[in-house]
């Protein structure tokens, strides 16, 4: 973890020295290293969602440096300005730093909902673009939408429709009371009003959403209400360590009603522990994945750090990589020429079995997404090895497009 606690502080890459003396704001340096490009990474490495961010750090990290190794960015070496975004404030802050006084030419990262809207707004004003590589929310897709965001983090929706398959498939649906527990911040909010669509659509009924603070950490006054309650399901919204901190919660309350989650990473499900792990839960991406280039990133990642890649160092990794590739094809940084570039679907190996490509209308990756469920207690390796992965979502017959929002349901009205 000596790696990603310096980021805490700055992480950048090729080029640190540089980057300390470009912040005391000396201009004649910053000019003599304007031979690298310039690519501002933020992401939460604190709070409840920082486990999930040093992950990004580290993913981030490796690929700038393979790039570094193997050409740079249009023969150019990649200055890569990394930093925790805490905050939606903090993080707008230092998005506008970063392009406009750094000169990064994009910004990608982050995980939290919030902050990925104000990421957007500076991004928009600056006409520059950002890669959303960890914000759910549908509504950054949709009602807030705008041409220099993209996304590379699946919507809402496409986890929510991800764990479907099973749900429906073992009639824990239609007829069943579901009480929920709900993040009470944007991103929570949308996942409920997510899930509740699907759940409606589908003759469930819910009998309690319990929306919890952010910083919850006990959840003894929720679990009361749910053995009260005596629901079929019991269903999370929630996010970041919350959600393994009530898992763990839940196990040792003793409680037997099947529990699902519409959001989940690798990482915390790792944090909550084989022992108290449970239910069945989406992800967009793990470890087990099959595919030639998922192994390749498996084996490189664990020997640099000496475990296994989580979702969110999966994604950091992957979108760097497309994004120089595209620039590189380009032969241009400008993010207008990008733009026009992306809108043409052109695929991409993303790390899974099938290539994902950004849909035009909302600029959302169309990708492959899984299920997880606890595997057999006999077939545990070790302290990771822990998450029976399902096959790729969805089946090799179906578009990729068939788990992402419609217009219908998510329209996007780019300015």
């Amino acid at each position: 973890m000596k790696d990603v606690s310096q980021t805490r502080r700055r992480l950048v890459i090729a080029g640190s020295a540089a980057g300390a003396v470009s912040a005391m704001g000396f201009p004649a340096i910053v000019k003599a290293q304007s031979d690298k490009i310039r690519i501002g990474h933020l992401t939460p490495l604190t709070g409840f969602l920082g486990t999930i961010g040093e992950y990004a750090a580290m993913g981030v990290k490796m690929a700038a440096e393979e790039i570094n190794k193997s050409g740079g960015l249009l023969g150019r070496e990649i200055e890569l300005l990394s930093e925790d975004s805490v905050n939606p404030a903090t993080a707008s802050s230092k998005a506008q730093r970063q392009l406009e006084r750094d000169g990064a030419v994009l910004l990608l990262g982050e995980i939290s909902s919030a902050s990925c809207t104000a990421i957007a707004q500076v991004a928009a004003r600056n006409k520059k673009v950002f890669f959303n590589t960890g914000g759910n929310s549908d509504e950054i897709r949709g009602k807030t939408c705008n041409r220099y965001m993209f996304h590379v983090e699946a919507a809402n929706t496409m986890y929510v429709n991800a764990v479907a398959t099973a749900l429906l498939r073992n009639n824990m649906v239609a007829g069943k009371r579901w009480f929920s527990l709900t993040a009470d911040y944007s991103f929570g909010h949308d996942l409920h009003r997510v899930s509740s669509r699907f759940l409606k659509a589908n003759k469930g009924d819910l009998v309690e959403n319990a929306l919890v603070a952010t910083d919850a950490t006990d959840f003894s006054p929720f679990l009361l209400k749910i053995r009260q309650a005596k629901p079929d399901i019991v269903v999370s919204n929630l996010a970041g360590l919350q959600v393994s901190n009530f898992i763990k919660q839940y196990a040792e309350f003793g409680l037997s009603y099947p529990l699902v989650g519409f959001d989940m990473a690798p990482a915390i499900a790792w944090a909550s522990g084989a022992e108290n792990f449970s239910g069945t839960w989406p992800v967009r991406w793990h470890p087990d994945v099959a595919s030639p280039s998922a192994r390749a990133f498996v084996t490189a990642f664990t020997a640099k750090y000496g475990k296994p890649p989580e979702d969110q160092a999966a994604a950091e990794y992957s979108t760097l990589k497309l994004l120089v590739q595209s620039m590189n094809e380009i032969k241009s940084t400008d993010s207008e020429r990008l733009i026009a570039h992306l809108e043409k679907e052109p695929e991409f190996d993303i790390l899974k079995a099938r290539k994902g490509y950004f849909r035009k209308w909302d600029h959302q990756l169309m990708q492959e997404m899984y299920s997880i469920t606890p595997k057999p207690k006999a077939q545990v390796k070790n302290k990771w090895d822990f998450l029976q992965l399902s096959s790729p979502l969805p089946g090799d017959s179906a578009k990729l497009e068939s788990l992402a929002p419609t217009r219908e349901e998510n329209d996007c009205k780019m300015a």
